[in-house]
């Protein structure tokens, strides 16, 4: 039931170094944890302390995670563009697909590289820039590989293999199916809990869903506190877990980023504050607003609209369109968004945001799309995903060359319990309802 000792330690730890960079005052916390006696309750208050550090008064940002809190920190907050929600259904099954695809592109990428590691690869074996599925010979020339690889290479590839970022996605399609646009935190809570299997799941994910696991056992009838168990000891809270949720709000919400901003809230805010809550709120905007977007800036103005202003998530959005407006070439566009937050590697959201924007500015087609995202690094199948939705949503059906879902043969492989349909095209289907199911009320 408990964790042990000396792992309790280690997340306090690295709890500590999280709120640090929120801007959190942590002086003597991380040298308490080190030396506090090997007890439970020793560690426990220790927990309470770090989640309750204050603020620096010197932190000029400011960053709620409560969503009346964040709304009023968006003076502009998006209008919704009407939208015939059965006309859309084609669009919204394209960005679905297109996600698949760059999912399963980037996966056995996913070891972190930059740009020029995958180039050297790529270039080494005739396959800059990436076009097609990863080919085992790149990966030989880069000497790595993700252990999915073994089933999302080229010469492998038979179906749109098990991922945690689609895993997300028909979750929230699930959550929406099943409970409307008034599904609650509390939902997600237990539909993690009877669908997903933690070893599925990394960091806040797996924390959160263990915890709520632990919490059926106790024999009290006491509500869950989310809350709660979100603050304490859960490191990671702000990186890219709950951004890879976003997808299937935006889906829903086509023409109105506000709406799939709130939605995206209350599957976030589970797991995530701060910037991880900004990053998936943004995503969702960014995929509901492409639908009715004639530009890339109509994608992602109406997305930073829906994130608190003065936060470090919107100063990095603004730098990075502006940047990326400047950028002769979507490899110029990379190397100014790598410059500035190249010490935001993988999951870490600031760089790999910059790098979703990057693509919708110079992509022509879906297809283009996804290997540039793919090919600027850092969590590439996760961001290949984001941005896939993106790209379809944007782009739209029949932009995608058939070759790219063709070597799934219809076919999508899950880890979620209970879930039983494989066909890849009844899943598309059913997202291309979810814009029908919320209008209908």
């Amino acid at each position: 039931m408990l964790p042990t000792l000396t792992g309790f330690r280690n997340a306090l730890l690295a709890n500590v170094g999280s709120k640090e960079r929120q801007g959190h005052d942590c002086a003597g916390l991380a040298e308490a944890v080190k030396t506090a006696p090997a007890s439970y309750d020793a560690l426990w208050e220790l927990a309470q302390r770090i989640a309750a550090a204050p603020l620096r008064a010197d932190w000029p940002w400011v960053e709620p995670s409560d969503l009346a809190e964040i709304r009023s920190a968006c003076p502009q907050w998006p209008a919704a563009t009407p939208v015939d929600p059965l006309a859309v259904a084609p669009r919204v099954e394209a960005a679905f697909l297109t996600s698949v695809c760059g999912c399963i592109l980037g996966k056995p990428l996913e070891f972190s590289p930059d740009l020029a590691e995958i180039r050297r690869a790529a270039e080494a074996v005739g396959e800059w820039p990436l076009a097609d599925y990863i080919p085992e010979k790149l990966l030989v020339a880069a000497g790595k590989r993700h252990a999915d690889a073994s089933y999302t290479t080229r010469e492998t590839i038979c179906f749109a293999g098990a991922d945690d970022d689609l895993n997300y996605t028909i979750l929230g399609m699930l959550l929406l199916e099943r409970h409307g646009a008034g599904f609650t935190t509390e939902d997600v809570a237990r539909t993690w809990f009877t669908h997903l299997p933690c070893g599925w799941q990394w960091g806040p994910e797996r924390a959160l869903n263990m915890k709520f696991a632990q919490h059926t056992l106790c024999a009290t009838k006491d509500p869950f506190d989310w809350r709660a168990a979100g603050e304490v000891a859960n490191p990671g809270d702000e990186q890219c877990g709950a951004l890879i949720r976003a997808d299937a709000y935006g889906y829903a919400c086509p023409g109105d980023p506000g709406r799939a901003a709130e939605l995206a809230w209350k599957d976030a805010i589970y797991t995530h504050r701060r910037t991880g809550v900004y990053g998936t709120m943004f995503a969702a905007a960014a995929i509901a607003a492409a639908f009715t977007a004639h530009d890339w800036r109509g994608i992602f103005e109406p997305a930073l609209a829906c994130v608190p202003q003065r936060s470090r998530f919107a100063d990095t959005v603004r730098r990075s369109i502006a940047m990326i407006a400047e950028a002769g070439d979507w490899l110029d566009g990379y190397a100014r968004v790598h410059h500035a937050f190249r010490e935001h590697g993988h999951c870490q959201v600031y760089q790999e945001i910059g790098t979703v924007i990057n693509t919708l500015r110079f992509a022509r087609d879906c297809g283009e799309g996804i290997g540039m995202q793919v090919g600027q690094g850092n969590d590439t199948d996760s961001f290949g995903c984001t941005a896939g939705s993106i790209l379809g949503a944007f782009h739209g059906p029949g932009t995608l060359h058939p070759r790219w879902l063709a070597s799934f043969h219809d076919t999508i492989r899950t880890s979620i319990a209970g879930f039983g349909e494989q066909r890849l095209s009844i899943v598309a289907q059913r997202m291309g309802r979810l814009p029908r199911l919320l209008a209908a009320g």
